[in-house]
């Protein structure tokens, strides 16, 4: 690491990292069906959860020297095997989430073809699969290929479609036209008594899943004691910011029964044109989301793919999986995850309706991820007593004190997100609670069962190696 300060990256240069890893137009109607009620889940949610990761995570990212990420961390506090469990619940999650995030282009894309081939499965799937092997080859190529076309199109179809979207939704607030949500204290407030309030933290959660993605730069940054929470504190603002006008937006345009969740944010922005009689827009804020997001996918391929690389050069997969070609591209691990994120598109087969196919989907891949940051708090704990003449660029303030409240909030954070995870929400249709149910806990099951199929191979290749270096001495 370069020592220089002159040569660390800029507080905005960071901002932009940690909200391009996190922030997305495709949460938007997730958050949206909770109307003015989300403004206080955004807000708590985060408190307990997004603050707590990115501070957790820069700490660990600056104490590493060389190697960062997930799996390194876990290993470096609890031993290779926790820390495989670490980086396979990150990848396998993303697994599920890919079907989820790619729907959402398959669905815009319909504005540009037909708006009713947004609820037809043999289409979405079809999109899904293409765009996934798209994105696949081009990964294949390297990252010096794929960098710039993410940064453009992440900025492309993030900081426009936003933008705009806040801005129609103003000016319709101005105009006094018809608002499908009221801006009222008791709707402010949550019931937070019932149940059905607090499953839109699984939404919101799923908002602000990424961000230790971004902390890997906070040894970069020029005074990081000092830069760093200043960067964080404008990213949160940012991030919750356009999260929060932007979700209104489509919340006080469309009924909540009327938003799908594949397109909720095409559809308010074809209410909004069609409004003011410019219908001739929607082509034009169609393309750039579609080119936004699928920008921004590029680097959710490749970067957990890195760190089951890790594992596999540590046994715990198959010898062929450590096979990398020309460009320096994990390319086995990364054919295997195109075909297995094919299969997870029959996903939306299982449920009722693709409003239910989704919800499931980023329900499960959420709790999977939450597990993970469960990890990983614990990770920040341990490094700090177990390493404690471990020096970073970046220290979380307040001490040990002020490790355990973080961390404790955060843990607190992700319990609360696990237990409402298996609540099925009202107003999406998921069949029974006995289907959803038996459907989402099996998902889990499945998930993370292979760990310990990985676990017995690595046991036997140990076993192999230590009477290999027995048979030669």
């Amino acid at each position: 690491m370069n020592n220089n300060k002159m040569s660390g990256i800029s507080i905005f240069a960071l901002v932009m990292l940690i909200s391009g890893a996190v922030d997305s137009i495709r949460n938007l109607p997730a958050t949206a069906l909770f109307g003015t009620s989300l403004i206080f889940f955004l807000v708590f949610s985060a408190v307990i959860f997004l603050v707590p990761v990115a501070l957790v995570s820069a700490e660990l990212a600056s104490s590493s020297a060389e190697r960062s990420g997930v799996f390194h961390w876990t290993c470096h506090a609890l031993g290779e095997k926790t820390g495989f469990l670490a980086i396979w619940l990150q990848w396998i999650s993303n697994l599920v989430w890919f079907p989820t995030s790619l729907s959402f282009i398959a669905g815009t894309a319909t504005y540009l073809l037909s708006p009713d081939l947004a609820q037809n499965r043999a289409y979405l799937i079809s999109v899904i699969l293409g765009t996934f092997w798209m994105l696949t080859l081009l990964n294949l190529k390297g990252v010096k290929v794929s960098a710039k076309f993410t940064s453009f199109c992440a900025m492309v179809g993030l900081v426009i479609p936003m933008t705009l979207l806040i801005s129609l939704a103003a000016y319709w607030v101005y105009q006094g036209q018809l608002l499908q949500i009221h801006f009222t204290a008791a709707n402010l407030i949550p019931k937070l008594h019932d149940s059905q309030s607090w499953i839109s933290l699984t939404a919101i959660m799923t908002a602000f899943l990424g961000i230790e993605l971004a902390a890997v730069h906070a040894k970069d940054v020029r005074n990081p004691q000092k830069a760093y929470p200043k960067a964080l504190l404008f990213s949160v603002l940012l991030i919750l910011g356009t999260m929060i006008f932007a979700s209104l937006a489509i919340a006080i345009v469309l009924p909540k029964n009327k938003i799908n969740l594949v397109n909720g944010a095409l559809q308010a922005f074809s209410h909004f044109f069609a409004a003011w009689h410019i219908p001739w827009a929607m082509p034009m804020i169609t393309l750039l989301i579609i080119v936004g997001v699928a920008g921004s996918m590029i680097s959710w391929v490749i970067s957990p793919v890195r760190g089951l690389l890790q594992a596999a050069q540590l046994d715990y997969l198959p010898a062929f999986l450590k096979k990398e070609n020309k460009y320096g591209v994990a390319s086995h691990i990364l054919i295997i995850q195109a075909v297995m994120v094919s299969l997870f598109c029959l996903g939306f087969l299982l449920m009722p309706s693709v409003n239910g196919s989704y919800w499931l989907l980023t329900a499960l891949s959420t709790q999977l991820y939450i597990l993970m940051y469960i990890i990983m708090f614990i990770v920040g704990l341990v490094t700090r007593y177990k390493h404690p003449d471990l020096r970073g660029s970046f220290k979380i303030p307040g001490g040990k004190t002020g490790l355990w409240i973080v961390c404790l909030i955060g843990l607190f954070g992700c319990v609360i997100t696990l237990i409402v995870g298996f609540i099925p929400p009202d107003g999406i249709n998921v069949g029974s609670l006995m289907h959803y149910e038996t459907v989402f806990v099996s998902g889990m099951i499945v998930m993370i069962l292979p760990v310990l199929l990985c676990y017995a191979y690595k046991n036997r290749q140990t076993v192999k190696k230590s009477a290999r270096l027995a048979s030669e001495s």
